[in-house]
């Protein structure tokens, strides 16, 4: 079940939050976030948030706001965390999907991913099995934590598409 985050569900949500972030390859997030600035910022500031639950077990969860102001509203964008006592179980896929359809519902037109690590080859896999287009390629754009520097991709789909 996907349903919108209750602000509790934070509690649940911090354990992978923090490991995620903590690893330091695939969010630009401060891999030292305290659990009181990561809660402000996924859960007060990404606009809607909604959690992946299964047996009162939150296995995933994600953020979704506008790209940009103004002339730009009606692009959206999102972020994506499993669990890793869920991944491989089709958790993001199902998020993705369900992310794609609220968009609809909220009348953006499409969707960005902004910071695609290129060295996450899963998440760069599965956004371009659900039809997201490589759009931009920003040269070492992030830092690693071993400190090499990785390309970045911009990732798109118009959201009519399917």
């Amino acid at each position: 079940m996907i349903r919108p985050a209750q602000p509790d569900d934070f509690a649940r949500i911090w354990p992978f939050f923090r490991d995620i972030v903590r690893r330091g390859d695939t969010y630009a997030i401060d891999p030292d976030i305290g659990r009181e600035d990561a809660r402000a910022l996924w859960m007060e500031r990404s606009g809607h948030v909604f959690v992946a639950e299964v047996d009162d077990e939150i296995l995933g969860t994600y953020t979704l706001k506008a790209n940009q102001g103004g002339g730009g509203a009606h692009v959206c964008n999102c972020g994506y965390m499993v669990s890793p006592t869920a991944r491989g179980r089709g958790v993001a896929t199902r998020m993705c999907l369900h992310s794609q359809a609220t968009a609809r519902e909220l009348g953006f037109r499409a969707m960005q991913f902004n910071l695609v690590v290129a060295s996450n080859m899963g998440a760069v896999r599965l956004w371009k099995k659900l039809g997201y287009r490589e759009v931009g390629r920003i040269p070492e754009a992030f830092r690693l934590p071993t400190g090499e520097f990785v390309d970045a991709f911009v990732m798109h789909k118009r959201l009519d598409e399917g």
